[in-house]
């Protein structure tokens, strides 16, 4: 399919096809002596062509994980949305979006998409029909949880589907988002942080949507990268 044009700004307009004229009626061509004239003209046919129009989610951050990251319930905490939450992957089938309320009265928009699985960008799982939605947000919020067994290694992964799906895609702001951190006790936590602070080449917060943890600090680093 060739992209005829991309409509991004309120009230832009782009014709796609051109309407027809309509033709004169028989009334235009009465006389004193012919009230009720048998001819018209048959004017002339507008353009017709098929098109599929496809929608892009506009938000200011995007949440990318695999199902059962945490995204929807992150999403739920922290803004007024009600996307449905399960304990099963895939529970998201659509994007959901939310308004974060942040210090003196400003918002921003969140999107919460379905999941991504390794190989989304070949059409593997459902994610891959809405990672065209991340292409308009201004920042990506990965969220892995804190009990994966490799954290560095699914960020890559996430990464990696994000590159070959549309490589304009790494030149975003990204932050990792370690969620689920109430499963881990002081000492875990340490040391995790020590082993993420050598093998992760992007600033992350530890949160918990739970216990409502790290979101004020989450926030606050959401907030100086949309403003940077």
């Amino acid at each position: 399919q060739n992209i005829i044009k991309e409509i991004t700004e309120p009230g832009q307009e782009y014709v796609i096809a051109e309407g027809g004229m309509g033709g004169r009626g028989n009334w235009h061509f009465k006389t004193s002596t012919n009230q009720t004239p048998r001819y018209a003209q048959p004017g002339i046919e507008g353009q017709q062509t098929d098109i599929t129009l496809e929608l892009k989610i506009l938000a200011d951050v995007g949440l990318v994980g695999f199902p059962n990251a945490g995204k929807s319930t992150l999403l739920s905490v922290v803004t007024a949305a009600k996307p449905k939450i399960a304990d099963y992957e895939f529970t998201t089938l659509k994007p959901n979006l939310g308004i974060v309320e942040y210090r003196d009265f400003q918002t921003f928009v969140m999107a919460d998409i379905p999941g991504i699985i390794e190989g989304a960008a070949e059409g593997k799982g459902i994610g891959h029909r809405f990672l065209r939605h991340i292409e308009r947000n201004s920042t990506l919020l990965f969220l892995i949880p804190a009990d994966a067994p490799d954290i560095k290694e699914q960020y890559e992964i996430l990464l990696d589907e994000l590159r070959r799906y549309n490589p304009e895609l790494l030149d975003k702001e990204r932050l990792i988002a370690i969620s689920k951190c109430d499963m881990l006790d002081e000492e875990l936590k340490a040391e995790l942080k020590s082993e993420l602070d050598r093998q992760l080449p992007i600033p992350y917060i530890f949160i918990s949507s739970v216990a409502q943890q790290g979101l004020q600090e989450l926030k606050d680093k959401l907030w100086q990268m949309l403003n940077n």
